[in-house]
């Protein structure tokens, strides 16, 4: 089979191979190699490189080009109206750029062998990506509430990425935790632990806190990470002994009640600069997080 794509502005500057994973399918890295570098997948017309970068007008054409997908492979979420609607209704922001939304917690944001409903197959049906597509820039637990920004072009998510690896996007949190902190603010620092496969791989983690009201049994912490590792504050706080309220994963306390099975942390605020211009958007927590901290008298 024959096909022709023509690159639209959204997909300028783009990787050739980025590009047909992006809008024709994950296909394995050597297969697209091997198809480029045979003439099956031209641009142009013209024999290519994968990592060519694309303009604004280019033509990418397949020739004989054929592959079949497992079907793990080829399933992704169609939204019902409903979902759809209720995701729509969670946005703080929408421009030409990206959008932010107040993420509620049981969503994943990419999707997975794991997580059929996930935020990025949703938004791809959505009205708010005409003409274009998602991209996600950072990363959200499936369990966590709250702020999350969406990327709606290649471009935006490129230089949106940017900014979170270098740490110039700060990000706040609000968290219930067992116990009494020790000092009412500081910096958590230390070394978390992670495993690629047998590698034992030591990151540095750093996370400043406030606690905000505690009693002799829960604290409500406000925590800003500087550097971002996965469950940076789930991990930092069980260390510590002040584990997150419903966190399955690194509470070794578990309770019985509804309302103590939901992971109380909450991305609360993000802001950054682009272009000397600020962007600072604020997600309020979820009602359930705020009748926990009514239930346990931690409401200032």
């Amino acid at each position: 089979m024959n096909r022709s794509y023509k690159i639209k502005p959204i997909h300028a500057a783009m990787r050739l191979d980025r590009w047909i994973k992006n809008n024709i399918g994950k296909y394995p890295q050597s297969l697209l190699e091997k198809s480029i570098r045979k003439g099956k997948i031209r641009l142009n017309k013209k024999k290519t490189i994968s990592s060519h970068k694309l303009k604004i007008g280019d033509e990418i054409n397949f020739y004989n080009f054929n592959y079949k997908f497992k079907h793990k492979d080829k399933i992704k979420q169609i939204p019902t109206k409903k979902n759809l609607d209720e995701n729509e209704k969670s946005l703080i922001e929408n421009n030409d750029d990206f959008i932010v939304i107040n993420k509620k917690s049981g969503i994943s944001v990419q999707g997975g062998t794991k997580s059929k409903n996930n935020l990025i197959d949703i938004f791809s049906n959505s009205a708010l990506f005409n003409d274009t597509k998602p991209y996600s820039v950072h990363r959200l637990d499936k369990e966590t509430s709250g702020v999350m920004i969406i990327a709606k072009n290649y471009s935006s998510a490129k230089l949106l990425t940017t900014l979170f690896r270098l740490r110039k996007i700060h990000k706040t949190y609000l968290a219930i935790c067992h116990g009494v902190f020790k000092n009412k603010k500081g910096e958590i620092r230390g070394n978390l632990i992670k495993y690629e496969k047998e590698k034992k791989i030591s990151e540095l983690a750093i996370t400043n806190y406030n606690v905000i009201s505690s009693n002799n049994f829960f604290s409500f912490v406000e925590l800003k990470p500087i550097t971002g590792r996965k469950h940076q504050i789930r991990k930092q706080l069980s260390l510590m002994g002040n584990p997150i309220i419903g966190d399955n994963k690194y509470n070794i306390i578990k309770f019985k009640n509804k309302d103590e099975k939901k992971l109380m942390l909450h991305a609360y605020k993000i802001k950054f600069l682009i272009n000397d211009k600020k962007f600072n958007y604020k997600a309020e927590p979820p009602d359930y997080f705020n009748n926990y901290l009514s239930k346990k008298r931690l409401i200032i």
